[in-house]
């Protein structure tokens, strides 16, 4: 799992090393070495988990998508972000705080009434 790229859909094989990372900044991270660079990339998918290659220098809009799942792998990255927010209980926990405001209709007597049974049966 990236720490850096929160929504990854693929994971990238380095071609310097080898070794598959969900970004360069993973790499960077982890190896001590720099990240190699290349126009003929390998990707493996991560929701059908299956290798592909993909040239950057013949890169078209149909190759944004997985080509064994259709899987959209090229994304807006959404990187974690520091926040100071109030959270608020949530009202979903207890229900005993949500009064039911419905009106019951009261049912119609009658001798099939399971309720009623016992006072008219004597």
């Amino acid at each position: 799992m990236c720490k850096h790229v929160l929504n990854a859909q693929v994971s990238i094989r380095a071609p310097c090393c080898r070794k598959w990372f969900d970004c360069a900044e993973c790499h960077q991270e982890t190896a001590d070495h720099d990240l190699m660079q290349s126009f003929e990339m390998t990707f493996i998918c991560k929701k059908c988990k299956k290798a592909f290659r993909k040239d950057s220098r013949e890169f078209e809009d149909a190759d944004e998508y997985c080509p064994h799942c259709d899987n959209h792998f090229v994304l807006d990255a959404k990187t974690p972000q520091a926040q100071l927010q109030v959270e608020g209980e949530d009202i979903r926990k207890d229900a005993r705080m949500i009064k039911d405001e419905r009106v019951r209709v009261e049912e119609d007597r009658s001798i099939f009434n399971v309720k009623d049974a016992s006072d008219r049966l004597g």
